[in-house]
């Protein structure tokens, strides 16, 4: 009955079990197979700031809630 209670804990198989740099590695040849291949985007500087902005508004949005102000207690 013991065992039904432990949490398990998932086993690393695939990609999960490959050391960081060997992540890494592999990782690295798909962008560049992807670039070779004209498949990969590129961003220009339109659209990194859009993307900055986007990511900008997502952080910040959790610290603006009506709970968290204190402008309204």
């Amino acid at each position: 009955m013991t065992e039904l209670n432990q949490a398990k804990t998932p086993s690393k198989r695939g990609f999960a079990s490959m050391d960081p740099q060997r992540q890494r590695e592999i990782a690295s040849l798909g962008g560049k197979a992807a670039h070779a291949s004209g498949k990969a985007h590129e961003f220009n500087s339109a659209e990194a700031r859009e993307a900055g902005r986007k990511g900008g508004r997502a952080g910040r949005r959790n610290a603006q809630s009506p709970s968290n102000s204190a402008s309204e207690s």
